[in-house]
């Protein structure tokens, strides 16, 4: 056994977790509203992770992957709903052998029923949470259940009702290695309301701001519900700075670990008739960075990241050995080339599709005839959307069946199903999307393959 000295030299660490939040929501992504300082010290101090995406945007799916390290169709989890299987072993599992106290606190998304027993927890030592919580709370109404699935009604807005449980959290376990997951549900609207709920006079400071440009050019909710989106970011930002206070004043803020990373974006009904569930970066690009031991120093790392990269990341940043059959790479492997040149992405509920991006090119394909709802993968596919990244961040131009980037989406669709392949899924066919001639540069060898 360790000695209580030995073991206090292990980091702690937090996962601070947000939903449906956009990448460009920070400064450092050319969003002028000054909405995040927290989280960007943290990223200017720790490291920045630039190109961050998730590999499933839908929440319960996005989840089993950051919990277990393994693709959604790995799992089975690959829609909401879908409760984690009892022998997937979770990142808190991992914890709990190595001593570590685990807590959990927030949106769950992996049993499929309320209360959750303590069978779905995930291994979870301390529980403060709901599977749904946009279904058992309000931006002023936070109710979740403790251990014994008693109902647990916390003091104002959720946002802090949160936090304030973390920082209790966090006092009483000053004298052991804690590893705890903060689980928020802001940004994400409130289902029943169809609204972004922000705090009180936060909507209002909001009203008639900056738009990103595909929001600005493509519409959707966007202006009925931007002010309050921006609103629930700044408070998830001043919690941040909130939760790094409590770190600094009990002395635990070198060495602790904090991960701060959503689930996926938000589109605001301009690609789909909801919020997600699309392969555009709005879907699926989110803000991420790591700060506390191993992370310090203000390193920018341009690597693309995804959220499958971060259950090994956590566990070996803490000393902890990779399991094996985790799909991800530790980030503190990045330098141990060669790293992807791509992120792979599985949708599903809207579509059954799947992407890949590399830094200058988004290739997407669905199967047309497979229900999103029920069907977790498909033998064959129809070419979607291929993007030019570097002359169309915001993916305003779809670029697919143009005789001029026919080699581009060739190379494509070869990492596509390599992707695919090495997640575990079969090759399938893709058929190619109809001819269409003219209206751009006929792309190079070079330029395809970049």
């Amino acid at each position: 056994m360790e000695t209580q000295q030995q073991q206090q030299k292990r980091p702690n660490v937090i996962v601070f977790f947000t939903d449906q939040q956009r990448w460009d929501t920070s400064s450092l992504h050319g969003n002028p509203m000054q909405l995040m300082p927290n989280f960007e010290r943290m990223a200017l101090n720790g490291t920045h992770i630039t190109h961050s995406f998730t590999c499933q945007p839908v929440c319960g799916p996005a989840r089993s992957c950051l919990q277990t390290g393994k693709y959604a169709t790995t799992t089975g989890c690959f829609v909401n709903g879908i409760p984690l299987p009892a022998e997937s072993k979770t990142i808190a599992d991992y914890f709990n052998e190595e001593g570590y106290s685990t807590g959990y606190i927030g949106k769950w998304h992996l049993a499929g029923e309320e209360p959750v027993p303590e069978g779905k927890r995930g291994g979870y030592q301390y529980w403060l949470a709901s599977d749904v919580l946009e279904f058992t709370s309000d931006s002023y109404r936070t109710v979740m259940y403790n251990n014994d699935n008693e109902p647990v009604k916390l003091p104002g807005y959720r946002v802090d009702a949160i936090t304030d449980a973390a920082i209790r959290y966090i006092d009483g376990h000053q004298e052991e290695p804690f590893y705890l997951f903060l689980s928020y549900l802001e940004p994400h609207h409130q289902n029943h309301l169809d609204d972004y709920p922000a705090p009180d006079g936060y909507r209002e400071k909001y009203t008639g701001a900056w738009l990103p440009p595909d929001l600005a050019a493509l519409g959707g909710t966007v202006h009925q519900h931007i002010a309050g989106y921006y609103g629930m970011v700044k408070r998830l930002d001043e919690a941040l700075g909130r939760l790094m206070d409590a770190l600094k004043s009990l002395d635990l803020d070198e060495n602790t670990i904090v991960l701060f990373t959503s689930d996926h974006g938000c589109h605001f009904k301009t690609r789909n008739e909801e919020y997600k569930r699309s392969g555009h970066d709005a879907s699926i690009r989110v803000p991420t960075a790591i700060t506390g031991p191993g992370f310090e120093g203000g390193r920018q790392l341009q690597n693309l990241v995804s959220l499958i990269d971060l259950p090994p990341t956590l566990l070996d940043a803490a000393g902890i050995p990779v399991p094996t059959d985790m799909q991800g790479r530790s980030l503190l492997t990045v330098d141990k080339p060669p790293w992807p040149e791509e992120v792979f992405v599985q949708i599903s509920e809207s579509q059954v599709g799947r992407a890949v991006r590399t830094k200058r090119w988004k290739y997407g394909v669905t199967a047309p005839e497979k229900d999103g709802f029920t069907d977790a993968g498909s033998d064959s596919y129809q070419e979607t959307y291929l993007y030019d990244l570097k002359s169309d961040p915001y993916e305003l131009t779809n670029l697919i069946g143009l005789d001029s980037h026919r080699e581009a989406a060739d190379i494509m669709k070869q990492r596509l199903i390599r992707r695919m392949q090495e997640t575990g899924e079969k090759a399938p066919i893709i058929e190619p999307a109809p001819a269409r001639f003219g209206g751009q540069r006929k792309v190079t060898t070079k330029e395809a393959r970049s």
